[in-house]
């Protein structure tokens, strides 16, 4: 966790490994993808499990679930110098943690900050999946009043921040933006003030996150929102706001601030999926109006101009493949 530029992903899955290989491969993960521990299988059920880890410089973002199976994190293995923080969120079932004395069982939404410093047990008590972001202790001590205090405490699903954190992580992998190094870089720096925000930060941290953590991920959201659901006609900055939490001015601003407009944002993830249909195969005997709606514009010489605008060509240019 201390490379500079380190990058890599680890992806496992148990779909097709035989019942008795299951739980040497979850102990191989767990030593190369996110922390050394010790795996063990459970009330004699196979274990099984879906997991893909980011491995980034200060951070380790790790998505999946697992059942048939409880991780310990040892008294002998915690004498390896691990000292990294991770916020656990609990997204579906019941997953029970046990540290410091505590035995938590974290709902769907709840989440709670764990040490590698300390012996821990991980066990999912009913199938479902999760989400954690583990970072090394000397990024998040100095922004957390105590960070200490802030360990095995049971952060409630509605806390500031904690779903603001969650989207945007799984928006830089879905959109693989980590594979990038200048938002490999950023991407890590705003999840770090997330973080900060969602335990509890002093009040120059929580500062520093208003300004960028918090505003970078509101715009992230955003624009997977936006790209997702283009296609509706109806799409507009206040129904985005409103799914974000804010209001339509303070969207149109994080846009402008980041050199455009939300229409404009809108506009071209339109005209990109335009432009993708109309190079496939499977919408050749689709009229170009139709798709200029299916994509969600109301106006077909709007989108004409649009699209020559954007692509230096016609619509009826791209699909003969007279233009790219």
């Amino acid at each position: 966790m201390s490379g500079k530029d380190e990058f890599s992903i680890f992806n496992v899955s148990t779909d097709d490994i035989p019942e008795d290989e299951r739980v040497p491969l979850l102990r191989e993960f767990y030593c190369r993808g996110v922390l050394k521990a010790e795996v063990e299988a459970r009330d004699g059920k196979p274990a099984a499990a879906s997991f893909t880890s980011h491995v980034l410089p200060e951070a380790q973002l790790l998505i999946g679930g697992m059942c048939g199976a409880r991780v310990i994190r040892t008294k002998q293995l915690i004498a390896d110098g691990d000292d990294s923080l991770a916020l656990i969120v609990n997204r579906s079932g019941v997953l029970g943690i046990s540290e410091r004395g505590r035995d938590l069982k974290l709902h769907a939404g709840e989440a709670v900050l764990t040490s590698a410093e300390d012996v821990t047990t991980f066990e999912r008590l009913l199938l479902g999946s999760g989400f954690s972001l583990r970072v090394p202790r000397r990024v998040l001590a100095p922004m957390i009043v105590d960070v200490d205090d802030a360990v095995m405490r049971v952060i409630p699903e509605g806390t500031t921040g904690l779903r603001l954190l969650v989207d945007y992580a799984i928006a830089l992998v879905h959109e693989r933006a980590l594979a990038v190094p200048a938002m490999r870089q950023l991407g890590v720096a705003h999840l770090h003030d997330l973080l900060a925000l969602v335990l509890g930060a002093t009040d120059h941290a929580r500062d520093v996150t208003g300004r960028r953590g918090v505003k970078a991920a509101r715009l992230q959201r955003a624009k997977f929102l936006i790209a997702n659901n283009c296609w509706q006609q109806d799409l507009s900055v206040a129904s985005v706001a409103q799914e974000l939490g804010v209001t339509p001015r303070y969207l149109q601003r994080l846009f402008e601030a980041d050199g455009k407009t939300f229409s404009s944002f809108l506009t071209e993830q339109r005209l990109k999926r335009a432009h993708r249909m109309l190079r496939e195969p499977d919408f050749a005997a689709r009229p170009v109006s139709s798709i200029a709606y299916d994509v969600g514009f109301g106006d077909l010489s709007y989108f004409n101009r649009c699209f020559r605008r954007a692509y230096g060509a016609t619509p009826s240019d791209v699909r003969s493949g007279g233009a790219f």
